[in-house]
């Protein structure tokens, strides 16, 4: 069947089809993990924004190419997770900037949309990589244009589109040296072409659909520890949200307009669709301010005191505690993502307000990281990532908040744990914000884990079910026996400066055994002092920093 054009619900079936065929396929993308370890997510990520984008779709009302395409760009902002999810969801951003008021489009519009969700995906990423799923999208942006000049039937259009961009992910490994080394194609360019290569199975009349037994729920919380607030200190009573449809809205203006009005505001959106969130005292007067702007839905207008009475009559008494012991708004608060319940209560002892549970294969969405910003009544909050997949999620949420917020870039567990030690509530916010940042700077982090795969890296022969040691993320140790590589990997980590060894055992590893490495250590570096914790982390048998 030939479509020279490409109407709403033509284009929200392609989308379903083409995150069904990601989803299905998400293993397949978490194994093209550059190192041979255990940690592979980034088919997890970008399955679960694009899984976002389609519950957002699939509650859409109007069925036109704008409002299908705002509300792929809306669901994946909220849901992204990694940095491959927050370029997927850059990528539909700018999509759904092109297609505004659009009822159907052919190949040229369609082309030009995916050029200008190459160029929004760009510029959010700070030192943009090529060999990545960047290059896959910009090569495959530029031979939609080009293609599009000759061709009008979309199942052609995509056809080429798809060879293309299956040639160019094939070239990765001969533009990142460590693709090629590990003998892998880049696992977010994959995921875009399985997108791509989803949406042409629709257009052949074979829309991939959702396995059976897949749990395909789109919005999944890690548990953040949220804070409730006692009815006395509620400030503002009234939880408000609702969806603006207008036609040239600049949701950031609509933001500074009703901000006066309430607090814990999220406003996020596009020209012609803007999702509000607020908590505020004059419900009446946000709704009129935003139907100046346009057409009103999925008003929700909820009594917050009045939950919070029934949350008291019926919660247990751990609850309880926890809001009469409730502070009224403070100067500082802290966000940070942890996994293991060793290393979780360690960031609560040290005071952080919020541990969103999560880290390598189970990264936490922006509307998780946003949660956890608001559930805490503060001016000014510091978020900790703790892992380098999940820094532009939280930066993503830090730009979505109305609060204060402050990304510190941790990328491990000892880092944020060094920031948390760091943080001074008696100085500002940017004075914390360096010397929690030059504190970091001085942090060395190993880790050890498990082979998946046979392979050379770094002129390292790694043989699948090897004990692996990897410092600041560079693959340097390989051997058969845990206790002797995390002993090698903390001699590659001294110098004659350090002062102090932290070690982190996780869900694998017996405290006896975590003992014993600490006999060996404490011998043989008896000018340094050794500090053992349980972890309980997964995959990784030993967190270890040095300082």
């Amino acid at each position: 069947m030939k479509y020279t054009t490409v109407d709403g619900q033509l284009l929200k079936e392609m989308l379903l089809s083409g995150a069904y065929e990601l989803e299905n396929n998400k293993e397949a993308v978490n194994a093209l993990n550059v190192f041979p370890v255990p940690d592979g997510d980034t088919g997890t990520n970008m399955s679960a924004t694009m899984m976002s984008a389609v519950a957002e779709i699939q509650n859409t009302r109007e069925i036109t190419v704008q409002s299908i395409a705002d509300a792929a760009a809306m669901g994946s902002l909220m849901g992204a997770r990694g940095n491959s999810g927050v370029i997927l969801s850059q990528l539909l951003r700018g999509i759904s900037k092109h297609l505004k008021n659009k009822k159907d489009i052919n190949t040229k519009d369609f082309a030009l949309a995916i050029k200008e969700g190459v160029n929004t995906a760009y510029r959010a990423v700070m030192k943009p990589t090529e060999g990545t799923i960047l290059t896959v999208a910009r090569e495959s942006a530029d031979k939609a244009v080009e293609i599009s000049k000759t061709v009008d039937d979309f199942l052609t259009f995509m056809e080429k589109i798809c060879k293309h961009a299956e040639l160019t992910l094939n070239r990765t490994p001969e533009m990142l040296p460590v693709l090629k080394q590990a003998g892998v194609v880049d696992a977010g360019g994959r995921g875009l072409v399985l997108i791509y290569l989803g949406m042409l199975k629709r257009l052949q009349g074979n829309a991939a659909m959702p396995e059976a037994n897949k749990n395909l729920e789109a919005k999944e919380h890690y548990g953040a520890h949220l804070q409730l607030n006692p009815e006395e200190d509620i400030k503002f009573g009234y939880c408000t949200e609702f969806i603006i449809k207008t036609k040239n809205a600049d949701p950031d203006e609509f933001k500074n307009k009703i901000m006066h009005y309430g607090d814990s505001m999220v406003v996020v959106g596009t020209e012609s669709l803007i999702k509000v969130h607020i908590h505020t005292n004059e419900p009446g007067t946000v709704l009129n301010e935003a139907m100046k702007l346009g057409e009103l839905s999925k008003i929700k207008i909820d009594n917050m005191r009045e939950q919070h009475r029934h949350i008291l009559e019926d919660s247990d008494h751990e609850v309880k505690e926890e809001i009469e012991s409730h502070q009224e708004e403070k100067e500082y608060g802290i966000v940070t993502v942890a996994m293991g319940d060793g290393i979780m209560g360690i960031f609560k002892d040290l005071g952080v307000d919020s541990v969103i549970e999560g880290g390598q294969t189970m990264n936490p969405s922006t509307q998780d990281i946003l949660d956890a910003i608001n559930s805490i009544n503060a001016k000014n909050i510091f978020v900790l990532p703790n892992n380098k997949n999940i820094i532009m999620a939280a930066e993503q949420a830090r730009d979505i908040s109305s609060k204060n917020v402050i990304v510190i870039p941790t990328r491990s567990i000892p880092q944020g744990i060094t920031a948390v030690i760091t943080f001074n509530p008696d100085i500002t916010p940017s004075e914390n914000e360096l010397e929690m940042n030059a504190a970091i700077a001085g942090v060395k982090t190993g880790q050890v884990t498990y082979a998946v795969r046979n392979t050379t890296f770094n002129d390292v022969d790694i043989k699948e079910g090897n004990i692996l040691g990897i410092l600041d993320g560079k693959l340097i140790k390989a051997g058969e026996n845990i206790q002797n590589v995390t002993l090698e990997l903390i001699d590659s980590m001294i110098t004659e400066e350090s002062e102090l060894i932290s070690l982190f055992y996780g869900k694998d590893i017996s405290k006896e055994e975590a003992e014993k490495v600490q006999s060996f250590i404490e011998e043989k570096y008896p000018n340094c002092d050794i500090s053992l914790n349980y972890g309980g982390q997964p995959l990784y048998y030993y967190i270890i920093s040095v300082e």
